[in-house]
Parts: C-alpha cells; structure tokens; sequence
C-alpha cells in the first residue's frame, strides 16, 4: 500500500494552512451542559460515541432511542444506557483503557449538531441506570460521561449534504443490500439474500429494546 505523501506533520505547519476560529467559535465551547445543551439531548434520539484504542486507534460507535433516551444527570454528567447491539464491545473496551469520549447528538430535521467531549466510564450504579431506563427497562451498564466541554456544531456539514431533504437523497438502486454486505464481508457463498435479510430481521425484532449483555 502505497502511504499518503506530502503530510503535514505539526501543529505550526498546519496553522500555516488554516485561518485563526474566529473569536466568537472559540468562545462557544462551554465546560457544562448548559440549559440549552440539556434541552437538545432531550430532543435526541441519535447519537455518535467515539472512543479510542490504547494502541491509538479509532472507534464511532452509533447510538439510539427515544428522544431524551440519554439523560444528562447534571450539568456535568449525563449516561447512554447500553441496549443489546453486536457484543463486539468495541466503545465499552475502549473506555476501559482510555477515559476520552467524544459525543456527536443529532436532532431530525436540525442542521446543527451538539458536540459534547469528556471522560468516559462504564457504570452499574443503580440510581444512573433507572435515571436511563427505556421502555420501562433499565439497562444493565450505562456509559458515564463527566463533561469536560459542550458547544454547538454548524450547520454547513449537514447543509452541503442536503442530510434531511429526500429530494436529494442518492439512488441506492446500485447499492447492495445490508443483507447482501453482511453475506460478502463474512463469506457465506450463494447463501440467497433473502435468507439474511430474515435473519438480520429477526434479530432486530427479538433484541431492539433488551438491554445490552
């Protein structure tokens, strides 16, 4: 594999390239969750969760739920409850060596994103778990997160990807089902397609609200 030339290397060379945030971007960043803050994880049923590896690798793992299915406790802390997913632990391993997490929230229909970066930890305190329960269950295991720094996101990200106008949504006609992926990556050879849709659909159905374990 051929690496990437031409790389910019250090923190001055790459000042070289980009123009100074302007004052009020660098003021946004707020170290709490603020009202605002909290009232837009209270409209989110979505989130991203990054994490790192010790060995310096990267992980975003997808979360969702009912609007406001993460709850921020304070305004320093808030907790994702863990729902039954692939088991592959990757996020949950992560904090495990590495506290640092970064979240992105999103609202339907809203540009803007919220960003909220902080220290992560794995806890089973039984007073965070029923503050997150849903559906009526709590999980076994919410991710803890004391906030460190909180600001909105622009729109330009969401806006230059028309992301909530069907109308520019892409043509998926020549792009290969969820089912037929799974069936290629592991290997399974003309195992019908059909057969691992019924699959993957079945276990959606039977674990979409179990807590993760």
């Amino acid at each position: 594999m051929e690496p990437f030339r031409d790389r910019i290397t250090s923190e001055d060379e790459l000042r070289e390239w980009y123009r100074q945030p302007p004052e009020l971007t660098q003021r946004k960043r707020v170290d709490r969750l603020d009202d605002h803050c909290r009232a837009f994880i209270e409209h989110s049923p979505f989130v991203l969760v990054g994490t790192a590896a010790p060995d310096g690798t990267a992980d975003v793992s997808p979360k969702g739920g009912p609007p406001g299915f993460v709850v921020s406790l304070d305004e320093r802390r808030l907790a994702i409850p863990d729902l039954a997913g692939n088991n592959l632990l990757d996020s949950l391993t992560n904090l495990l060596h590495h506290s640092g997490v970064g979240l992105l929230f999103l609202v339907p229909g809203r540009d803007e994103t919220l960003r909220v970066n902080g220290r992560g930890c794995i806890t089973r305190d039984p007073d965070v778990l029923a503050a997150c329960a849903v559906k009526d269950r709590a999980p076994t295991a919410a991710i803890g997160v004391e906030v460190v720094e909180a600001f909105v996101h622009c729109a330009k990200a969401f806006r230059r990807g028309d992301v909530w106008d069907p109308k520019a949504w892409p043509d998926q006609s020549r792009l290969a089902s969820a089912a037929c992926m799974l069936r290629d990556h592991v290997e399974l050879g003309d195992l019908p397609e059909e057969t691992v849709t019924q699959f993957l659909e079945d276990g959606y159905a039977q674990t979409m609200w179990e807590p993760g374990g």
